[in-house]
């Protein structure tokens, strides 16, 4: 198969925004991926060369694609910026040379999908020094040959920035229809199985097998798996509504949500995103090994950090860093200890547990787990069908430090990645939404060359709108908090787009953000501006899905 055959498709996809559109045009090309493709090629799809839960990046930014296409069509830095400077997307600026460049030469070589995606996995493996100069080599090889269409869409893609909105849904919604038209109800099956694999290849490959291939999906320790997710309850009673009585009752920690695997002697730690972090977790994994019975299992857990001095617990921002840190670790392990807290099993020993009642599984987690105080517990729960137990649970886990607390409905099956109304979360009321970051301003003097005020952003379906500007909650020292040069830092590989001192980026950095009160206003893609807001924690552990979306903020305007 040619790569102009997947140019072609994202720019159709391109042209509408309507999810019923976008599964159309995709059906008939899915199919032809099966007769002349390979499953792997799906990921091109979303602009990716790798699974999901893989955290691979190709660590291109917009000014190593300039030098690319400077390199590959002959032409120099100043023309490129200059061009982008007038049409603003580097994906348009790259059709454009290659136009120039197609018209001068009278023969090309066809760029084929799998030469494409060979180079980009290479591009993805490359490390260490002369990385940049490996990577723009095997780069310069696709786009020396790429017509002008395939060039814009290439540039988009390393830069993470397709833009052809192929979101999870419209995708399964595709596959429902290219392989099983005459069942509707293969559709909810593949969500369930795609929930377990979180691997696109995979459920495509089983989806040309049949129905028979899609029930043999299952969870494998090792393999990260989406954790099922709360949906918000403003009173017990509401809470009771939703779940039912009686109900569990436990403790909300404020740490970070974490799935626990073992596989024998190997113990994986992935967080809500999917990222495998067990290296920054030696502590965790040594508690693991040491006070969990069991060869195979799969623990959902909250990890919550506390003062080794005074043993008090600490906010999720204390420990934030132990996420993203990947140096320095036994210093983390010391200053920033953690303690796990485990309240739910997925798997154990070779055998899903999904479908038991929660209460049958938290009996699961009460056998294996052997509990040490600082190192890992079970939670502390009560179950009750009386409010005013409720409540006066929902009080201590306030008294002793905890965020509120997690009603469960106790007769439901584990469903990953979903909020079903089987988990409800209760705390305290705040003015605070978690947003992503779309956009950035450089700052001025001492802050120059730093991305010191930022956009944020709510999803609305598979779309970023725009509801502030944040410039106030970093520091200016790392060791007081999330500092502007960590921000900075974090932000610049994602930009995809630059006008004077202003940047866009890729959405993926998610921020906690504190305001007073919401406006309308015409200045901001959603209709609405939050006031003073104030970034307060950096969310390492939270992706783009889980972030505010656009009722939320209807809901507190």
């Amino acid at each position: 198969m040619d790569y102009l055959r997947f140019a072609e498709l994202y720019h159709a996809l391109s042209q509408t925004t309507k999810r019923i559109e976008k599964a159309q045009i995709l059906v008939p090309f899915l199919q032809e991926l099966h007769k002349s493709g390979r499953p792997e090629w799906i990921y091109l799809l979303r602009g990716k060369v790798l699974p999901d839960y893989d955290p691979g990046e190709f660590g291109i930014s917009t000014q190593i694609a300039i030098k690319v296409v400077c390199v590959s069509f002959g032409v120099t830095s100043a023309q490129v910026v200059q061009k982008l400077n007038t049409v603003g997307d580097i994906g348009e600026v790259a059709e454009t040379f290659a136009q120039k460049k197609q018209q001068s030469v009278l023969f090309s070589t066809k760029l084929s999908v799998r030469k494409v995606f060979g180079n980009l996995s290479k591009v993805i493996s490359i490390e260490g020094n002369g990385a940049i100069d490996r990577k723009l080599a095997l780069l310069a090889e696709l786009f020396t040959s790429a017509s002008p269409l395939e060039a814009k869409y290439l540039v988009r893609t390393v830069l993470s920035d397709l833009r052809v909105g192929v979101a999870d849904a419209i995708l399964l919604d595709a596959l429902a229809e290219a392989f099983f038209a005459d069942d509707p109800s293969m559709r909810m099956k593949l969500e369930e199985a795609y929930d377990l694999a979180n691997d696109f290849a995979l459920l495509f490959d089983a989806a040309v097998e049949g129905k028979s291939a899609i029930d043999h999906i299952a969870l494998v320790p090792g393999r990260p798996v989406k954790a099922m997710l709360a949906v918000k309850a403003d009173s017990f009673a509401e809470a009771f509504r939703i779940c039912g009585t009686p109900v569990a009752v436990e403790y909300k920690y404020d740490g970070f949500r974490m799935h626990i695997h073992k596989k024998g002697e190997k113990v994986f730690l992935f967080t809500r995103k999917l990222e495998n972090v067990t290296s920054q977790f030696p502590d965790v994994v040594q508690a693991i090994r040491k006070h969990v019975r069991g060869d195979s299992f799969i623990l959902d857990c909250e990890v919550v950090g506390f003062n080794p001095q005074t043993k008090k617990y600490t906010p999720f921002e204390a420990i934030s860093q132990r996420i993203k840190r990947k140096y320095d670790i036994n210093k983390l392990v010391h200053d920033l200890p953690v303690e796990i807290n485990v309240f739910d099993v997925l798997f154990f020993q070779d055998k899903s547990v999904l479908d038991l009642p929660f209460v049958e599984r938290r009996k699961i987690v009460d056998k294996i787990i052997r509990s040490e105080p600082w190192k890992i517990r079970v939670s502390s729960q009560i179950i009750t069908e009386n409010e005013h137990d409720a409540e006066a649970f929902y009080k201590k886990a306030l008294e002793v430090g905890e965020e509120g607390v997690m009603i469960k409905k106790i007769d439901a099956p584990y469903k990953q990645g979903r909020r079903v109304g089987y988990m409800v979360k209760l705390k305290p009321s705040a003015a605070d939404f978690d947003l992503v970051i779309v956009g950035a301003e450089y700052g001025t003097g001492k802050r120059g060359g730093l991305l010191t005020s930022y956009i944020v952003a709510c999803r609305s379906g598979d779309q970023f709108l725009e509801v502030g500007k944040v410039s106030s909650g970093l520091k200016e020292k790392e060791e007081e908090g999330m500092s502007y040069d960590e921000m900075t830092a974090l932000l610049k590989p994602l930009i995809i787009e630059e006008k004077g001192n202003e940047v866009v980026v890729t959405p993926k950095v998610v921020v906690s953000v504190t305001y007073q009160n919401i406006q309308r206003s015409p200045s901001y893609t959603s209709g609405y501006a939050l006031r003073f807001p104030r970034i307060t924690i950096y969310r390492p552990d939270k992706g783009i899905d889980e972030i505010a979306d656009l009722a939320d903020l209807e809901e507190k305007a």
